[in-house]
């Protein structure tokens, strides 16, 4: 069996950083967005800093670009074009179960996977965005439940499509005349409730095997799809109550499925602004909170919260409680609608651009600003406390964001033993210490 490293880092890249403001600040390069030598520079940056993979969100619909710099290439396109530049880092997609087809999906997976030699991962996500349905036809939005229950059978037939080659089915006898044994290549048959695919698939079994498998929901219905099937957990949480709470229910749910809950790892999202000082931290994290517009934080309130208007009220007055929907009402991103709500409900008081201005860094993931050790301090201390299996890193603003964690923290990190110096493994599963799965076939 593979063995776990101590820490993973993972960096989630996203336009000119992190920060909703990133891009109005002198250290970012926003006129670059479009070029592929931008992410190439960031995926050898944090190649050179050994992390385990380099993961791309995505969005099927267009954000608020009259305030926000956004560049959103397809994914699966762009992570191909890392491929040249880049040998060890693992490459992960964010991926739709709503608005794809299964046997499209695995056979782009696929191919990432034999290009990179086995460095693919997919971020599963369910969709929830209006505007992203009415892009691909949807007159009404599925419901949340509905969304888990078509990602589940989506995720059974792609994984049926990967197996369905068996790893020797390929075998070249010259002599012969044969190429394939076709008697190793399986039609899948999947008949159900929302898809219908005969298979057989038309690429042969990968070199992972599989996909790292990637999920990001924190609602109930996230939770319990994440148990079942992540094998690395990306998830947001302000403190470590919560970071500790989540990581333990998620655990428990997986060794309740019969899974080892020590292989699955669980990075909750952390935005590190760094200065040689806390003080220069502070003051880094003060400028770009000065560079928000308010009009962009809540549009973003409002995209959270079922589209509810909050444009008439104080900025500078507590936030309106009363006007928000509850959490359970959510039919979109429930997790964040709810930990917008835990915030608001922790923190009476608390004023609207206060609140806007808490979000504006990463969303909602946790911000640490301080000096290299200080922010070591808290991935060490989380780590050690149960609260994550390592992090994944949001910087503020990109590229240079990501270079001083590298250049700084890392270096500290692997000084206290909990960080790798070098590659020991070839492809992503075994950068998470996750040994390559048999095929359902063999």
């Amino acid at each position: 069996m593979a063995q776990k490293p101590n820490l993973h880092l993972n960096i989630f890249v996203a336009n000119a950083g992190h920060h909703e403001a990133a891009w109005r600040y002198p250290r970012t390069q926003p006129e670059r967005l479009g070029e592929l030598s931008y992410y190439q520079e960031i995926a050898r940056t944090a190649e050179r800093g050994k992390f385990d993979s380099f993961f791309l969100g995505d969005r099927l619909a267009l954000g608020n670009v009259r305030y926000r710099a956004e560049g959103r290439f397809d994914p699966m396109m762009l992570l191909a074009a890392l491929t040249t530049c880049t040998e060890r880092i693992g490459l992960v997609a964010t991926q739709s179960t709503t608005y794809t087809e299964p046997y499209n999906l695995a056979r782009q997976f696929a191919s990432l996977d034999h290009l990179t030699g086995g460095r693919a991962g997919w971020n599963i996500v369910t969709s929830w965005d209006a505007n992203a349905a009415g892009n691909f036809g949807m007159v009404q939005l599925i419901s949340h439940a509905e969304r888990y229950a078509r990602a589940a059978e989506y995720l059974d037939v792609v994984m049926k499509l990967w197996d369905s080659w068996q790893d020797d089915a390929t075998v070249i006898d010259r002599e012969a005349g044969v190429y394939v044994d076709t008697t190793r290549v399986h039609r899948i048959d999947h008949h159900g409730a929302a898809f219908d695919v005969n298979g057989p698939f038309n690429i042969p079994r990968m070199p992972q095997g599989r996909p790292l498998l990637v999920q990001a929901g924190s609602s109930d219905d996230g939770r319990a799809f994440a148990a079942t099937y992540a094998e690395a957990i990306f998830t947001a949480q302000q403190d470590l109550g919560e970071a500790q709470a989540f990581y333990n229910d998620i655990k428990t749910r997986a060794t309740a499925l019969g899974r080892d809950a020590s292989r699955i790892s669980i990075l909750p999202g952390l935005c590190p602004i760094i200065g040689s000082t806390e003080a220069e931290a502070k003051a880094i994290e003060q400028e770009l909170n000065d560079l928000t517009i308010p009009e962009l934080g809540l549009l973003t309130l409002s995209q959270r919260f079922n589209g509810v208007d909050l444009s008439g009220f104080s900025l500078d007055e507590p936030v309106p409680l009363h006007a928000l929907p509850r959490p359970k009402e959510i039919e979109g991103a429930k997790s964040r609608a709810q930990l917008t709500f835990d915030l608001i409900e922790r923190e009476p008081g608390l004023t609207l651009r206060n609140l806007l201005r808490r979000f504006a860094a990463a969303a909602g993931h946790r911000v640490v600003a301080g000096t290299p050790e200080q922010v070591a301090d808290h991935m060490i201390d989380w780590v050690e406390r149960g609260a994550a299996d390592g992090f994944n890193i949001m910087p503020a603003e990109l590229p240079g964001g990501l270079t001083d964690v590298v250049d700084y923290v890392v270096p500290i990190l692997q000084q206290r033993g909990v960080f790798r110096h070098e590659y020991t493994g070839t492809t992503l599963r075994e950068h998470y210490g996750l040994d390559r799965p048999e095929s359902r076939y063999t």
